[in-house]
This record gives C-alpha cells, structure tokens and sequence, in this order.
C-alpha cells in the first residue's frame, strides 16, 4: 500500500511539473485547473472516462467545467502541443530517435461528430461509422509516445462547409490527404528542430513516390513499408517493378532476423535487399528491402530505404520495425489516458481531449523511462569511464 501511494504522487507531481509547462496558455484560473483535474482523471483507473467520470473524479458536482475545458473557453491546443513536445525532447530526445506516421480510428454513432463517416477503421480492421486521426509518434532509446495529431476529415465533409461550421471547422481548413497531413507533421518536427534521425511508415504513407522524393530532397533519411505494385529506378529500368527484384535472390542474400519483440515474442523474417538508384551521391544509398515469412513464403512485404553509404541491413531491419512503437503508443494510450474515450463532436474540442491526453501519455513515458534507467543504474557494474560515445547527427 505504502508504494502504491508513493506511485501515486511521483506520478501527481510528474503530472503537474507537465501542466506548468503550458498553463501559461490559459488566461483564467478556471480551465488552468480544468486542464491539471483532466490529465489527473485520464490517467486515473476508471472503468470509463467520460465528462461525469472525470468531473467526479476531479471533486465537481457535474460536468459542466470540462465541458467548457473542451468546447467553450479560448485556448489553442496546437500552443500546448508546443510545449508538451519541448517536455517530450527535453526527457527523452535522441538523435537516433524514429518519427513514426500512423492513423487510428475512433468508432462513433451519429452523423454529427466532426469527420466521422464510414470508413476503414485500422483499430477495427474493417470500415466502421469511425473518425480517423493521424498521429506522429517519437521513438527514442528511452521511450516512445505520441507528439502530433491531426483529424483526418473525408471530401464529404469539407464538401459542405454548414456541416464543417455546425462542428466548429472553419473555413479556410480544406480537405488534405493523410499523406499531406503527415508530411506537414514531419516538417513541423523539423522546422523546430526535434532531434531524430529517420522516419518510417507504413504502405498507406511509404507507396507516395511524391513523399518520399521530399524527405530524399531534405537529406531525412526513411525507411518505408510500400507495396509490391510500386516501382523503383535501377541499371536496367526506370519503373521496375520492386517485386521483381527479389525473384531467384540466391539464398545466400536472404538473412533471418528480428525486428522486434511483438505481443508473442520476437517478430522474426527472412530479409533481403537489393541496391537501387545506383547513380546518386556517394554517401547516401537507395535500398529496396524485402521481408518474407518464415512459415509462408510466398508472403512478402517490401521498404524503400534512403539511407547513408554505410548503413548496414541488420540497421534498416530495425527501422523497418520500429513502426510497431506507433501501435504500443496508441495501445497505452487508450487503456491508460483515455485516448479513445470522450464526448466532444466539435473539431476544436477533439484537438483539445488528444492533446490532453499526448500530454498525459508523454508522463507516464517519461516516468517510465527515469524508472528504467534506475533500474539499469542499480544493476550496471561501476564503469571506468562516464563519458558517452558520440552520435552522429542526421
């Protein structure tokens, strides 16, 4: 009992260190408060976290303050999002770290909610009446969590502006592709400087040529899931096909490996690459991988990496595997901060609960983290030397 309650206010005093970082975005005292109660009840063990649990949880005799929190005060969302990444960087930042682009969907009832509609849900696996949010994960060494977010809105809602200004959409917000919006979140990181060294994605983001040709152009190097159907330039075409280009691979190239530990153990293939774009500068490489099942080969999926001269295979594995992280952020992030779980149906307020929520979620990461590295510090036998080796920087 006496360690449970010692959790709970490392946690409550991680939890405020993270409000202060932004409660300058609020002008009154009322939704400074709104904003600290909310984060307490979305991480709070609750069976269901919605406007009468969380108001219950934070001592208010009814909804009415988080109601305002979401939908009615002043405060911008993208402004706290700023300061929740800097607390992201300041903890866990890594110059190796992984960007990660990924959506998930939210199931909802109704027609009235902003962006939803029928569409294929990834958290269902089939098309649902859902809305769809895009989300820029960041995996470093120390942890991993969520740092951007975007609702996806479908042509039928930006199609009709009294439908998007009913939801609170304005209207100069038109319709973007998630490709778009993940490229803006990408350059977002970059243009203020998060350090990381690759990005990675899967097929619905890594088939766009026109996306992948930007961040070549940036110098950011990528590792992307596509499909067989893509085309790639090599010494013998300019659009050959890159399932062609495994087809009688001597197996000697073929190289079983890990790229991970999923739910049920290491997520083991076999992998191959096969060098592409063989005239570009001499620093940098064109790879197009391959990872093929180990009980059925005939099932294969395949990357587009841009990479340095040196990177090795085992390298790239680990990239091309990272992009499950995306999948344990939103994971935790639902089961333990209430990602999921809220009753906002304006475009604002949804923008409002995820950033929240990112903000909790990037606590308990962080808490996480400085527990491990504890844990590490105790078992570590003492060293000779303290200095770190350095890192090259992308």
């Amino acid at each position: 009992m006496g360690g449970d309650l010692a959790d709970v206010r490392v946690w409550a005093g991680e939890l405020d260190a993270v409000h202060e970082r932004f409660v300058h975005r609020f002008s009154r005292t009322e939704p400074r408060e709104s904003a600290l109660a909310y984060m307490r009840g979305l991480i709070a063990p609750l069976e269901r976290k919605n406007g009468w649990t969380l108001a219950e949880q934070a001592g208010h005799a009814a909804p009415d303050r988080i109601h305002r929190l979401l939908n009615r005060i002043e405060w911008e969302a993208d402004e706290v999002l700023d300061d929740v990444r800097d607390y992201v960087v300041e903890n866990l930042g890594d110059r190796e770290a992984v960007l990660i682009v990924d959506d998930t969907g939210f199931l909802k009832k109704g027609t009235r909610s902003a962006g939803v509609q029928r569409q294929y849900s990834g958290t269902a696996g089939r098309t649902e009446n859902c809305q769809v949010g895009v989300f820029l994960a960041y995996a470093a060494g120390g942890g991993r969590t969520l740092i951007d977010r975007r609702l996806y809105l479908p042509a039928s809602w930006t199609d009709d502006r009294e439908r998007c200004r009913r939801a609170g959409i304005d209207d100069e917000v038109g319709f973007e592709t998630k490709v778009v919006m993940a490229k803006k979140m990408v350059r977002r990181a970059i243009a203020d400087k998060i350090p990381f060294r690759w990005v990675t994605a899967d097929a619905a983001y890594g088939f766009s040529k026109g996306w992948r040709s930007g961040l070549e152009q940036a110098d950011v190097f990528h590792v992307m899931a596509t499909t067989r159907h893509d085309t790639v330039v090599t010494r013998w075409a300019l659009d050959h096909p890159v399932q062609d280009l495994f087809t009688g691979l001597p197996r000697q190239k073929w190289k079983r490996r890990s790229c991970g530990r999923g739910a049920h153990g290491p997520r083991v293939f076999d992998w191959a690459r096969v060098e592409v774009r063989p005239w570009h500068r001499e620093d940098r490489r064109h790879w197009v991988l391959a990872r093929r099942s180990v009980r059925r080969p005939e099932e294969l999926s395949y990357y587009i990496a841009y990479c340095p001269s040196g990177a090795t295979l085992d390298e790239l594995i680990h990239i091309a595997g990272s992009r499950w992280a995306v999948e344990e952020c939103f994971q935790t992030a639902k089961q333990e901060c209430g990602l999921d779980d809220y009753q906002v149906r304006r475009y604002p307020g949804w923008h409002r609960h995820i950033t929240l929520a990112i903000a909790a979620h990037a606590c308990l990461t962080v808490l996480r983290a400085r527990d491990l590295d504890a844990g590490k510090a105790e078992t570590d036998p003492p060293s000779s030397s303290t200095s770190a080796s350095p890192r090259s920087d992308a």
